[in-house]
């Protein structure tokens, strides 16, 4: 069917919507139920058609509706599909405003863990171009999990939350924010992540600049660790402690580093290191080849004089 047709189709059910909406002699009470269905058919004729903005609209006015007459579920997901279609239009805030809207239409349903999960489906959408927005929604995501008592799912929505601090360099909050996961993987009795994320924690404290407080946390956590991870951050600190760049430079190069999550196998690559004693010697070299040279051109003005 044509794109024209669809639009027809849509205005059509516009049409209804209004008429159910309208009240007479014989009709005392508008029916928000019937305009509610209409106006999402409408918004998914104009889907068809790629008609984004009408669709949102109507998506919105079936929300509306929906929520009058208390079927809030259909409310939430009337919302939710204007999210999802305000990606296709650019507009991210809107994606945003409309998810944590359909957020809490869910959590008043009483479908929380749907609630939880459209904030995560937001943030993902648009961490890439509103990345501070896509915070506060995984934030709100991980604290319903925690009501809920859900604390392996909050380390789901906590670890995303992890990545994103790290993308955007904010390595205070990212320190804070593993650490945090940490605990929620432990309060939920899944020790098996807890591993990566010290190493995690490591690498993150060393971008900070403060190794010292990298060695605190493998003291404290370390013993989630599996051996190939005690013995590669064991030497990791130990580099930096001595300022050893190549010992460094070798340890950040481990394949178990290499393979983790891509923000942190990024920071490992990227990750300022100690200079090298070659370096040092090289530079030290220099500076003093070029001392010598600026004596010997001393030596020859005062030969010149003479």
């Amino acid at each position: 069917m044509s794109a024209t047709k669809k639009v027809e189709e849509a205005l059509a059910n516009i049409r209804e919507a209004e008429k159910s909406l309208k009240t007479g002699l014989l009709k005392w009470n508008p029916d928000f139920d019937e305009a509610a269905d209409y106006y999402n058919k409408a918004a998914m004729c104009y889907k068809t058609a790629r008609q984004h903005q009408q669709c949102v609209q109507c998506f919105i006015k079936a929300s509306d509706n929906y929520k009058i007459c208390k079927s809030l579920f259909s409310a939430a997901k009337a919302l939710e599909h204007a999210s999802v279609i305000s990606k296709e239009m650019g507009e991210f805030d809107m994606v945003a405003q409309l998810a944590e809207r359909a957020c809490k239409l869910y959590r008043d349903n009483g479908t929380v863990d749907t609630a939880a999960t459209m904030l995560d489906r937001a943030a993902k959408i648009i961490e890439g171009t509103r990345p501070q927005r896509a915070v506060d929604l995984y934030k709100q995501a991980v604290d319903i999990a925690l009501c809920e008592g859900q604390p392996r799912r909050a380390a789901d929505y906590q670890t995303k939350l992890c990545r994103l601090y790290v993308r955007m360099q904010m390595y205070n909050e990212a320190a804070s924010a593993i650490r945090t996961n940490m605990t929620f993987f432990r309060d939920g009795d899944y020790d098996a992540p807890i591993g990566r994320e010290c190493v995690a924690l490591v690498l993150v404290q060393i971008a900070r600049g403060d190794h010292v407080a990298g060695e605190k946390a493998f003291k404290e956590w370390g013993h989630y660790c599996a051996p190939e991870e005690v013995g590669t951050l064991t030497q990791l600190l130990e580099a930096y402690d001595e300022q050893d760049g190549d010992a460094a430079r070798r340890c950040l190069k481990s394949p178990f580093i290499r393979s983790m999550d891509v923000e942190y196998s990024k920071l490992a690559r990227d990750m300022q290191t100690p200079a090298s004693k070659k370096e040092e010697d090289s530079n030290g070299a220099g500076n003093g080849g070029a001392s010598g040279a600026q004596d010997g051109a001393g030596d020859e003005d005062e030969l010149d004089l003479c």
